[in-house]
């Protein structure tokens, strides 16, 4: 028997504006909402339980004290890297330096509230 991932959690200030953000990036919608305020995003067809993990944006007043040990990747589906940068950042992602060298053939991004994420140059096929 094996696990598998079904939820991501992202702490933020501002759980509104980050589901919002990330719904826009991976075409989620809301799932749901909890008493404290976390917002549950996943895919519109398949929500808990599919074959994409989902997002909980959960609230939270505590800074993030040093680098995150856990990133999202994610890979255009329906448009080149480019069209997709494009597209991320008039979403309001911005450009992060990690200290990459340039010759990657990724892109790190911060969301609205400066978590990093990469965009990966190869394009996946949609679920």
């Amino acid at each position: 028997m094996a696990c598998r991932i079904s939820e991501l959690v992202i702490d933020a200030a501002d759980p509104e504006l980050l589901a919002a953000f990330w719904s826009e990036v991976l075409g989620y919608v809301e799932l749901g909402r909890e008493e404290d305020g976390s917002i549950g995003i996943g895919p519109p067809d398949a929500g808990f339980g599919g074959p994409q993990p989902v997002l909980v944006i959960s609230p939270t007043d505590d800074p993030r004290p040093e680098k995150l040990r856990l990133h999202i990747d994610v890979n255009a589906t329906d448009r080149d890297q480019d069209a997709e940068l494009e597209r991320l950042l008039a979403l309001g992602a911005r450009r992060a330096d990690v200290g990459q060298t340039g010759a990657e053939d990724w892109h790190v991004l911060a969301d609205p509230e400066g978590n990093e994420f990469c965009l990966l140059r190869r394009r996946l096929q949609p679920l």
